[in-house]
């Protein structure tokens, strides 16, 4: 079975959480986001296994449309937990260290995950402690240099500022936008950001998630 939720193939199922009563073609998903037919016909199938979705084969009518959403994210946070991702820990001893970032680093090479992300959104739980998605074309060579940009010190054990590099290379940056003058993943990643991490990830995922229903929002 494709696994539909790794990087590229998670296009789909953000896609059908977008727009979840869209009737869907393969087409839709092959072409300028990386996916192959090939990728694009094994998660369909992958999604259908699962029970998430039906195909309607009616030749050049054929589509797909999402039957399940729940089921779909209840899957998805089984397959994915934020320790699939790269997390370089450092210190800072600047209390206004975000304003401090957001100046010197552009929006669109960050995004604010986990509680920092989220607390934009709900500011239901209050952990400090910032967890930011970085897109660096080189990582050995630029780390090195916004930790000095940022007056970062590596300690023995330990530290304040999370700097991640994102298993979701493909679909994380192209998704976020701007909360209260931060980038922010999008409500979809946090929740599944959250929903395995340590502390009261789970609590605050569900919290969100009530929130975007109360507003008639969907979880994308």
């Amino acid at each position: 079975m494709k696994n539909a939720f790794s990087d590229k193939a998670s296009i789909i199922a953000r896609q059908m959480l977008a727009e979840p009563g869209r009737k869907w073609v393969l087409r839709d998903f092959v072409g300028g986001n990386g996916l192959s037919l090939g990728m694009a016909q094994g998660v369909l199938a992958a999604l259908q296994d699962m029970g998430c979705l039906e195909r309607l084969k009616k030749g050049p009518h054929s589509y797909a449309g999402l039957v399940d959403a729940e089921l779909l994210v209840s899957e998805w946070v089984k397959a994915y937990k934020f320790s699939m991702n790269a997390v370089y820990t450092y210190y800072t001893p600047h209390g206004d260290f975000l304003k401090r970032f957001k100046a010197a680093v552009p929006g669109d090479k960050y995004a604010l995950t986990l509680h920092s992300g989220a607390n934009l959104r709900t500011g239901y739980v209050k952990i400090e402690d910032p967890y930011i998605y970085l897109r660096l074309g080189n990582w050995p060579q630029e780390l090195p240099r916004l930790r000095e940009k940022l007056e970062l010190k590596k300690l023995a054990q330990g530290g304040n500022v999370h700097l991640v590099r994102p298993f979701y290379k493909s679909v994380i940056f192209p998704a976020r936008r701007e909360v209260k003058g931060f980038s922010v993943v999008s409500d979809l990643q946090l929740y599944l950001d959250l929903y395995n991490f340590q502390p009261r990830g789970r609590e605050h995922a569900q919290y969100l998630k009530e929130t975007l229903l109360r507003k008639g929002e969907p979880l994308a």
